[in-house]
């Protein structure tokens, strides 16, 4: 891969996690991917899913600038995500996937409207996930390829192991195809 395509992959990974566009990731893209997401499938912030999503949001933020945010500025530029998030990461996604797994556990918790902590693991519709990708921020086209696609028992339901690898592998997995 030539690195204008290098470039490109990683601004648009950059992009999804950028929810503002102010050219950095912060706390505040965190809370507003939550606050989406919430608004989205009618679920409150006080009640255990809002709570849950809020939190995992948070669980992500430090484990993302404690990974990146290399000058400890409490924001994470483009730069710092190349060198952090998308280099170390590359090394070792399984980091990547842990730090990730809070949030994406709560969020599939949303759209499923089921219980984050319920005693069986998450999942939730195929067409609920292709909603919350385009909350986050994924063209129409794109959010129902990926959301088909993370099915990958073909059971109708996006589990949150299935969540977890494929958002892994995408943040981490820079290649011409990925």
């Amino acid at each position: 891969m030539d690195s204008a395509e290098y470039e490109r992959k990683i601004a648009h990974r950059f992009a999804a996690f950028d929810q503002d566009g102010n050219g950095y990731i912060d706390r505040a893209d965190f809370n507003a991917a939550a606050a989406r997401l919430l608004t989205e499938f009618g679920t409150t912030a006080r009640c255990d899913r809002g709570q849950s999503l809020y939190t995992g949001a948070e669980a992500f933020w430090q484990g993302m600038a404690g990974i990146a945010d290399v000058d400890g500025d409490q924001r994470v530029t483009r730069e710092e995500f190349i060198g952090g998030a998308v280099k170390r990461l590359r090394d070792n996604p399984d980091r990547f996937a842990e730090i990730a797994r809070p949030f994406l556990r709560a969020a599939i918790a949303v759209a499923a409207g089921a219980d984050p902590e319920g005693a069986e693991p998450a999942s939730a519709p195929v067409a609920a996930v292709e909603r919350a990708l385009r909350v986050l921020g994924a063209a129409d086209d794109i959010a129902s390829v990926a959301a088909r696609s993370l099915d990958t028992d073909k059971d109708g339901r996006i589990a949150e192991a299935e969540a977890v690898a494929a958002f892994s592998a995408y943040f981490t997995v820079i290649e011409p195809d990925a």
